[in-house]
């Protein structure tokens, strides 16, 4: 002998005036096998408090209602549900109601309408509106936690961020004092050997060897400049400015910076976010798109850091974006949300063009409201922070 199943527990509010009408609803929800603890309510005001309090301390599983009520309506309660916030079930069982009445209330939140005259309706109807919000209110679980694991991951990728900096730095200065000072204390040695030889076959080999020191001071400065770009500390125009102008040099391809402002007073971390993503940027021209032009625009207004770096090469195709390896264009992703900011890449058969945008909450303009400048320019050393 099978056992009966459970009957189904229904917590139902139910807004009528009239006592009848509400013991009709409840007998055919109980003969369809549902377990219907009920409350009835007739103004606003006992609707506010049943909200409130819920039953038994649970909230409602359903709300049923007429819509003509003296003093109170189905569309009031609907306005007063939606101000409370809670996502429960709002079904309007009418004796009467027109379809274009009808098509309102479900334009305002209305799960359903039935006519108390077929009330065959109700208790799947009740169902599949509480099913249907039981899966939205996993949705906004889910969403929340999404959300909330996104913070997370920000927070994690910044802090990952800040330390690759520190680590950079630390790295520069260890290059600078230790390799750069012995390299340089070995130049001097060389030097004093060149001049004090009297045998030309050392001084030829110990110029030679001052040309080598010198080769490797410049790499020195290069990698450190890589590490830690010492000159940030002119401000991002002149650091924007001055790679360019090495981009230019070292390439040969026509590069033009822009800045709306010789000037900028940024938020800390904002300007070396700018900075590597420029030089990302340049760094893909140089090994992807077969570029003669660039331009790289900064621009601050409305609050609002904006970095455009344009080429007119060969763009990138959409296989190139979706590489599973693309950790450049993903990192540049992942550095602008470190300061709050976005990237956005567009790319066609006439050129790529990359913006760096980051809102500066609570900063405004630069008292400096200087001219564009327009320098020719050309480039840096470019560091290798993945493929496209």
């Amino acid at each position: 002998m099978s056992a009966t199943p459970p009957r189904r527990l229904l917590r139902v509010l139910h807004i009528e005036d009239s006592d009848l009408d509400h013991q009709l609803v409840v007998t055919q929800m109980r003969r369809a096998g549902l377990d219907v603890t009920s409350m009835r309510v007739e103004t606003a005001a006992e609707f506010e408090a049943a909200l409130r309090d819920g039953c038994g301390g649970e909230d409602w599983d359903v709300i049923l209602s007429d819509y003509n009520l003296p003093g109170f309506s189905g569309l009031m309660a609907l306005d007063m549900l939606r101000a409370s916030q809670r996502l429960v079930p709002f079904i309007i069982v009418s004796g009467e109601i027109g379809e274009d009445v009808a098509v309102e209330a479900m334009r305002n939140g209305a799960s359903d309408y039935l006519l108390k005259n077929n009330l065959a309706r109700l208790v799947p109807a009740t169902l599949h509106a509480i099913d249907a919000q039981q899966a939205m209110r996993a949705k906004q679980a889910a969403d929340a936690a999404l959300a909330q694991s996104k913070e997370r991951l920000r927070e994690l990728a910044q802090h990952l961020q800040t330390s690759v900096e520190a680590e950079r730095a630390a790295i520069a200065r260890e290059v600078h004092d230790d390799v750069g000072g012995s390299l340089t204390a070995l130049k001097f040695d060389i030097a004093w050997i060149a001049r004090h030889a009297q045998d030309e076959a050392v001084r030829q080999r110990a110029q030679s060897a001052l040309e080598t020191v010198n080769h490797a001071l410049e790499a020195s400065k290069r990698i450190m400049h890589n590490l830690r770009p010492a000159i940030l500390e002119q401000g991002l125009v002149a650091a924007l400015q001055w790679m360019t102008a090495r981009f230019e040099k070292r390439t040969g391809i026509a590069t033009t910076f822009h800045s709306s402002h010789e000037q900028m007073q940024l938020p800390a971390g904002v300007p070396l976010v700018a900075y590597r993503t420029a030089q990302e940027a340049l760094t893909n021209i140089t090994k992807h798109a077969q570029a003669s032009r660039v331009k790289v625009d900064l621009t601050l207004a409305g609050g609002v850091l904006s970095l455009e770096v344009s080429d007119n090469g060969r763009g990138l195709s959409p296989a190139d974006l979706s590489k599973a390896r693309s950790f450049g264009i993903r990192g540049l992703h992942e550095r602008a949300g470190t300061v709050g900011g976005w990237v956005d890449l567009t790319s066609g058969p006439h050129g790529t063009t990359l913006i760096l945008l980051v809102p500066l909450t609570g900063e405004g303009p630069p008292s400096d409201d200087a001219p564009h400048e327009d320098v020719r320019s050309g480039q840096h050393d470019p560091t290798f922070w993945g493929e496209l």
